[in-house]
Formats: C-alpha cells, sequence, structure tokens
C-alpha cells in the first residue's frame, strides 16, 4: 500500500486562510450566517475555521453547528455492523440563515445529499453552501459542488483520501493511499 503526501502541515494552515478569508468575501460578519460541520470528519475542520475567524479576524458572534447525518444516508442499512450515531449540536436557528456546510473531502456527494435533508429538521435555511477543504471531482455520483475548495485532487476509486489533524493527535496533513 503506497501513500503520497498531497498537503503537508504548512499547506493546510495557508489553504485554512484563504478560505477563511473567501468566507469574510461573502459573509462580511457572518450576522446572517452560520457554519455547520458534518459530522464525524467535517468537525475538524469547522473548528479549525472558527477559531481562525474568530482569533485572527475577530469576527464576533460566530455560530458554529455540527450535524449528525448518520440515519438520513441512503446506504445507512446496507452495512453488517450496526451505525454508531455522533451528536448533532445546533443550537442557533437556521430559518432564514445563509449556512455553510463544512466537510474534509467530496467524495460522491452522497454525505451532503444527507445533510440537506437533515438540516431541514432545523429549519429551513435561506441559501446553503458548501465548504471542503479536498474535492475528488471525479467521484461524484450526485451533482453536488463546493462553492469553497481547499484542493481539488483526481483521485480513482481505489484510492483514498485521508486528512489528519492537530486535534486528533497527529500532524496537519492529507493522504492519498492506494489500497
Amino acid at each position: 500500500m503506497s501513500q503520497k503526501v498531497l498537503l503537508n502541515s504548512k499547506e493546510v494552515n495557508i489553504i485554512l486562510h484563504r478560505l477563511a478569508c473567501q468566507l469574510i468575501e461573502n459573509h462580511n460578519d457572518f450576522s446572517n450566517a452560520a457554519l455547520i460541520g458534518i459530522q464525524p470528519r467535517g468537525i475538524y475542520l469547522a473548528k479549525r475555521l472558527a477559531r481562525i475567524l474568530t482569533e485572527e479576524y475577530k469576527i464576533k458572534n460566530l455560530e458554529l453547528g455540527f450535524l449528525d447525518i448518520t440515519f438520513y444516508r441512503d446506504d445507512f442499512r446496507r452495512g453488517d455492523k450496526p451505525l454508531q450515531a455522533n451528536t448533532t449540536k445546533i443550537d442557533f436557528l437556521v430559518e432564514n440563515k445563509k449556512v455553510v456546510f463544512i466537510d474534509d473531502v467530496l467524495y460522491t456527494g452522497r454525505s451532503i445529499r444527507a445533510a440537506l435533508t437533515a438540516i431541514q429538521s432545523f429549519g429551513r435555511p435561506s441559501e446553503i453552501e458548501l465548504l471542503t477543504l479536498i474535492d475528488r471531482r471525479f467521484s461524484r455520483h450526485l451533482p453536488i459542488q463546493p462553492n469553497y475548495r481547499g484542493r481539488q485532487v483526481d483521485a480513482i476509486n481505489h484510492e483514498k483520501v485521508i486528512v489528519e489533524w492537530e486535534e486528533q493527535g497527529k500532524k496537519d496533513s492529507v493522504y492519498l493511499k492506494n489500497s
């Protein structure tokens, strides 16, 4: 099994700051916007972006939530083992807000489709955008594209994109693995 580094720690940091700046360009002070990390892996990216926006760019009152999509997925009954749900934490209204879904890797688009269904339980956003660290553009099963992307990767189906974060006790990095 071979492994190739797609992004090192420094490159991840540069991309995170670029994405934060793009969010500020489109949402100004975030008074009518919210960031929602898609569980489980999107929360690391969402938390990091929220920290950059509040600490480095002084955005006040940034709303950050986490959305579990486990039982909204179209494949949740297809596995052999029972699925373990994650925690949804959205303690603000999404009604008429601009919501930015955040996930680490956009692959088939099925997670985002599930998130679109799941968010309806919390109200009707005026707009939904998608931010991903990695966009695997040739693997899409659904017509879903990110509004913000860190890097576009051309990976074939047997290759896996692995994102690692400091918060997981590892170095910030992105790898492409052949399985």
